[in-house]
């Protein structure tokens, strides 16, 4: 289940960029910070990138994705990678370790592949939800109520409805 959520949020980012030319992707948006679509995508992909490349080590360190601008400026890359990882999130669930540095003090956390994926999961929507606010602001495409919207959230207010 956790697989497929995932595959089918990135699927929703996929169709979302899928019309949108480069142009938008790689314009400034003032209620950003004049940070770009193109930006929030590749934080979440590159954070995605980063869990299934550390996986064999064992040892995972967000610090250190690979922050690749091409993903950021070129819409056609973004979306390859994104089907990449949709492709690698099949491995098998296994211990990891956590490490992230905070104000020059190391720490590392035990942890495993699934919380990591759910934990991508959860700021993947995060970011999606940044990327609607700029799409809005572009007025570029018109976009599912759910896009961005945690699924908890969904849950909630079908619940809210009856």
């Amino acid at each position: 289940m956790l697989i497929q959520t995932i595959k089918d949020t990135l699927s929703d980012l996929q169709n979302v960029l899928g019309q949108l030319d480069n142009s938008i992707y790689v314009q400034p948006c003032a209620a950003l910070s004049q940070s770009t679509i193109g930006a929030h995508t590749r934080h979440i992909i590159e954070m995605f990138q980063c869990l299934i490349d550390h996986y064999p080590s064992g040892v995972v360190d967000y610090d250190l994705r690979k922050r690749d601008l091409r993903i950021q400026t070129e819409l056609e890359m973004a979306q390859w990678s994104l089907q990449e990882i949709a492709n690698q999130l099949g491995l098998p669930n296994k211990s990891l370790l956590l490490k992230q540095t905070f104000e020059g003090k190391a720490l590392s956390i035990a942890t495993n592949f699934h919380r990591e994926l759910l934990y991508n999961l959860e700021h993947c929507i995060h970011h999606e939800a940044l990327i609607k606010v700029a799409l809005l602001e572009f007025q570029a495409v018109e976009v599912d109520d759910s896009f961005g919207v945690a699924r908890s959230t969904i849950a909630y207010r079908k619940q809210c409805a009856q």
